[in-house]
């Protein structure tokens, strides 16, 4: 280990305001090493190497394809499971996950099990009855309260349990832990801290996990080996390696010998931070321990040290591998090439194929499939293809290797050429993977070419390919974008008689889509199969539906969606419900069973029939004129239920005349009578058209017919308000809902959205009403941090912006994303001054905040006109092996079109594609806005049609942007078009938006075109608004 205190003498790491000192071996000490968090910036010698690569490459590269010509290559593959996997996919980047093993001497030191009903089918109803209490989150009654009611015996035991199943709510889980320990006659054991342990670094909050460790120490609770193991698998996992280092010094003081896990760990840790030079040193440790190796962990290493360019150490673990641990020369050779590409150390790649060739090695076949995967990861796809010609003279190719160039022209976005090679492959008798007509078919989507994609799949059933989840899975998604939803379903029910098994991230994906197309009825299905087919509906899929809820204002399914939540945390899951052989359709009946009726999407009492919807819908389309809508109404036979009439007021929420003459209408008809849904669409849409009058009217209607005025009534009603800059009106709904009921934390999120709104913006208000939320024990989500932390630092109230981010700890914030939210509102407030100060009193964070931040970093320095300054972030996170974000590029692209560097800017835009960085709709826009103030007109309409065509669709502010340029280019009449296209896609244009075409045709001179914007505008009101 003397290596290793060599290159550690001059690393330093400071806690606490004090210098902590590690002793790496019993022989050597090594004084303040550094927080090796952050990944050694490269040798500048080396990068310069690189830089200047292009003018020697070519001919090593000749020489290379010559020895691959040669006679002396063998056409058997190897039987060994050692060498390259056979994806199609470009996996150069892709290795197998280390092995985190079985501890030895140790136990098993992951997270705690959460898989009760698997782990623990003995469950003690103690610990079932004390969980379900734990994780309830009940604001009424706090959890304390009600575990002092149950008065429940709790020992270690029924404690470490418990602990257990509440991993995923952390928050929780450390209450509880606290709650236990001050209960008389209880003491927490070794086990009990080690788990509360691996919940506090699971949850990053690293400064409760020292704590806890003092506590151990007080209370005189002995460390075991696992709490050892524990403690340095946290800090590896979140790249702290100066404290793992601490924690391994520590561990050996107290005189626990490390074993092969701690030695992996270590060297895991030290090579995922970008410090495989030390790791090596631990390497060595263990060979001269004779501690046995593990060929993922020899994987790993090699991988670090082949992205220094390292030979000699490559060529020493790879010589171990053979000596020591018996592995067969060509499974190593081949991890020793594979490192090299891996690492994009593509010269290197090739000398050591020389090196092969001089030692008179057979070359494998998986050699040259390696070296082609590492050539297309560097963008050398000619020389990948010179390769593959090599390879066809051998006899070697088969579908992987042409599903790898395919690959690395997607990866360019380069579709055309990818599609080329395919046929290429499919002339030469060569069958396509699966993977390889998945990903055509995910691009072809991507572009647009939905009937190419679709022709794809079908192709590759027809020639007996047989699809996986994930091609089925795309499949889906592309009908889904098209609104063909029976397609999606029957596909992906498909999916289940071809014998594969829909998985978490499948449904995952058509939930996304559904989102997109705003199909929160479909969504509801989703879930409901996911919870007949025994896939585990996990918190961020039901998160992520509910944050599309609230963003549509779907207050009545955002509530069926919680329920469901929480009814499925606590009710039997599916392996306890339904028999082993109950068909698809029976085990769904079975969970609806389970579901109370008023929240059941599928069989719900007011249910209805499909037709007769479609019948109410036509007619009310069919007309403007409201008699003659009456008249067919009249005419139909259709029985009206709640549920039907919901549905039409929600397919007609954007026509509310319309919607709310209807309204009015089916409530005066015999045998029906409204509900409280009913009445809380109708006034949502009333307020979305600005119709506060009849909002208002409708609302005191409610109260007087006895209906029950719910949260979520107050809380549409304030929503209305509020997002309009009508605050105070807000407000006094607000205030009169508190002497009515509770809020909700949606009540709250959205009032302080409001407040924090530049229209109507109160900061006051806002902060009283977000701490008024925290007490009320109402979590905030990030949307809404996000907000509320940037309206503080735009008016410079940052020590109440501080404050906010200390108190997100308590509610399950982790430190990170607190902070990072934090940092970049500091930096979008133009104060980064103040966000490179955060960082530096964080620096425990730093790697992980950096990841977060760069990007808001760069965004503001370009802001504030330091463009070098944002060039060499960028630069040094590549480095660092993180790639520019589509924020980071979209940045570039405003500031370059900014300073008029147009050709600068499209470099930039080129260079994102290539990367396959998906443009957004804002950096659609920012390209839309540089041509504008280039007097590029023609090429800005062409952006714009391109998004109409391909996607990403433009949205309000896109077109809002768009046609207030166009009014200041002195195109008004063309901005006038904007107006029509907004309404025909169905979005509403603002009063600002007629105002600026109004203002533009009159300096234009064209006053009739300028009266007939005036009359779209009325007929816009009169479409929105309830006319008596």
């Amino acid at each position: 280990m003397r290596g290793l205190s060599a290159k550690l003498q001059s690393l330093c790491w400071s806690a606490t305001s004090k210098t902590l000192h590690f002793r790496v071996s019993k022989f050597h000490k090594i004084d303040n090493f550094a927080t090796l968090a952050k990944p050694s910036k490269p040798n500048k010698a080396r990068l310069k190497q690189q830089q200047e690569e292009p003018s020697s490459f070519g001919s090593l590269f000749s020489e290379i394809s010559g020895i691959l010509g040669a006679e002396n290559v063998t056409g058997d593959k190897t039987p060994s499971g050692f060498l390259i996997s056979k994806e199609t996919r470009l996996g150069v980047g892709e290795e197998s996950t280390p092995c985190t093993a079985t501890l030895c001497g140790n136990d098993k030191v992951d997270a705690p099990e959460e898989k009760e009903d698997v782990a623990e089918t003995d469950v003690s109803p103690v610990v079932h009855e004390v969980t379900k209490i734990v994780r309830a989150e009940n604001g009424l009654v706090s959890m304390e309260e009600r575990l002092d009611e149950l008065g429940f015996q709790l020992d270690s035991e029924i404690v470490d349990k418990v602990l257990k199943r509440c991993f995923k709510v952390p928050h929780l889980a450390l209450r509880f832990f606290d709650w236990v320990k001050l209960k008389e006659g209880f003491c927490h054991t070794t086990k009990t801290y080690n788990t509360v342990l691996c919940i506090a670094g699971e949850a990053r909050e690293f400064g409760l996990v020292e704590k806890l460790v003092e506590e151990m120490e007080r209370n005189s609770c002995q460390k075991d080996v696992k709490t050892w193991t524990i403690l340095i698998q946290m800090y590896g996992k979140a790249k702290l390696v100066g404290r793992a280092l601490l924690v391994y010094e520590k561990m050996k003081k107290c005189g626990f010998e490390p074993d092969s896990v701690v030695f992996r760990m270590m060297i895991r840790a030290l090579c995922d931070a970008g410090k495989a030079d030390v790791a090596m040193e631990f390497y060595k440790e263990m060979v001269q321990k004779d501690i046995g190796l593990d060929i993922n962990m020899c994987k790993l290493l090699l991988n670090g040290i082949a992205s220094y360019g390292d030979t000699a150490a490559v060529g020493l673990v790879s010589d171990d591998m053979m000596r020591v641990s018996q592995i067969p020369e060509h499974v190593v050779y081949g991890c020793v090439l594979k490192s090299f590409c891996i690492s994009g150390r593509i010269r290197e790649a090739l000398e050591y194929i020389r090196e092969l060739k001089n030692k008179d090695v057979m070359l494998l076949p998986e050699y040259f499939e390696t070296l082609v995967k590492g050539l297309c990861r560097a963008d050398r796809i000619a020389d990948a293809l010179e390769i593959l010609d090599i390879m066809k003279k051998r006899y070697f190719v088969d579908g992987n290797v042409y599903g790898i160039i395919i690959n690395g022209y997607l990866r360019k976005n380069d579709v055309s050429r990818a599609l080329d090679v395919f046929r290429s492959m499919k002339e030469c008798g060569y069958l396509p993977t699966t993977s390889t007509y998945t990903e055509l078919m995910q691009h072809l989507f991507n572009v647009n070419e939905y009937q190419q994609g679709c022709e794809l799949y079908d192709e590759m059933l027809e020639r007996g390919v047989e699809p996986d989840s994930v091609a089925v899975t795309a499949m889906v998604a592309g009908h889904v974008r098209q609104n063909h939803i029976p397609e999606a379903w029957k596909v992906f029910n498909d999916m289940k008689d071809k014998g594969i098994k829909p998985t978490s991230k499948a449904y995952l994906v058509f939930i996304k889509e559904l989102c997109r197309i705003s199909r929160t009825d479909e969504i509801l299905k989703v879930l409901v199969h996911m919870r007949a087919s025994d896939v585990r509906i996990k918190d961020d899929i039901f998160n992520w539906v509910a944050l599309h809820m609230e963003k549509n204002g779907e207050m009545d399914r955002l509530e069926k969606v919680k329920r469901m939540q929480s009814l499925y945390k606590f009710q039997p899951h599916d392996r306890e419900v339904s028999s082993s052989g109950a068909s698809s359709g029976e085990r769904i009946n079975t969970v609806l069973e389970l579901l109370p009726k008023k929240m059941d999407p599928l069989l719900n009492s007011d249910a209805y029939d499909d037709k007769d919807l479609q019948e109410i819908c036509k007619i009310l389309s069919s007309s403007t004129d409201w008699c003659l809508i009456q008249e067919d109404l009249e005419k139909s036979a259709v029985d009206y239920t709640p549920g039907l009439v919901l549905e039409i007021l929600r397919n007609h929420s954007g026509h509310g005349s319309v919607a709310l003459q209807f309204f009015s209408w089916v409530g005066k008809q015999s045998g029906y009578c409204h509900t409280t849904d009913t009445y809380n669409m109708a006034i949502k849409i009333a307020g979305r058209g600005k119709d506060f009058k009849h909002m208002r009217n409708l609302f005191y209607e409610m109260r007087r017919n006895s209906f029950s005025i719910t949260q979520d009534t107050w809380t549409i009603m304030i929503m209305q308000y509020g997002r309009t800059g009508l605050t105070e009106i807000a407000l006094q709904f607000f205030r009169e809902m508190k002497s009515n009921c509770n809020p909700t934390g949606i009540t709250y999120k959205y009032l302080i959205i409001s407040l924090c709104g530049r229209k109507g913006r109160r900061v006051d208000e806002a902060i009283k009403i977000f701490q008024e939320m925290i007490r009320a024990v109402h979590i905030p989500d990030k949307e809404l941090v996000e907000t509320y932390i940037g309206c503080l630092c735009e008016v410079g109230k940052l020590s109440d912006a501080r404050r906010c981010i200390d108190s997100l700890s308590q509610v399950g914030f982790t430190t990170s994303l607190s902070c990072s939210l934090y940092i970049r509102a500091l930096c979008r407030a133009g104060k980064l001054q103040e966000a490179s100060a955060l960082m530096d009193d964080i620096a425990e964070e730093r790697s992980t905040l950096d990841r977060y931040t760069y990007g808001s970093f760069v965004h503001g320095l370009l802001r504030s006109g330091q463009v070098e300054e944002a060039l060499a972030k960028v630069e040094s996170m590549k480095q660092a092996g993180m790639k520019p974000t589509v924020h980071v590029y979209t940045s570039l692209i405003v500031h370059f079109f900014k300073e008029k560097q147009i050709k600068r800017a499209l470099e930039i835009f080129n260079e994102m594609q290539q990367e396959g960085c998906e443009p957004t709709v804002v950096t659609y826009s920012a390209l839309i806005r540089g041509y504008m103030n280039m007097a590029m007109v023609a090429e800005a309409w062409g952006v714009f049609h391109n998004m109409k065509l391909k996607g990403p669709l433009p949205d309000f502010k896109t077109y809002s942007m768009f046609l207030h340029c166009l009014c200041k280019a002195g195109k008004s009449e063309e901005a006038m078009q904007l107006i029509s296209e907004m309404l025909n896609s169905g979005i509403v244009p603002s009063v600002v938006n007629f105002r600026t075409v109004f203002y533009g045709l009159n300096r234009e001179g064209k006053q009739d075109l300028a009266r007939t914007v005036m009359e779209q505008k009325s007929s816009l009101i009169r479409k929105r608004k309830f006319l008596i």
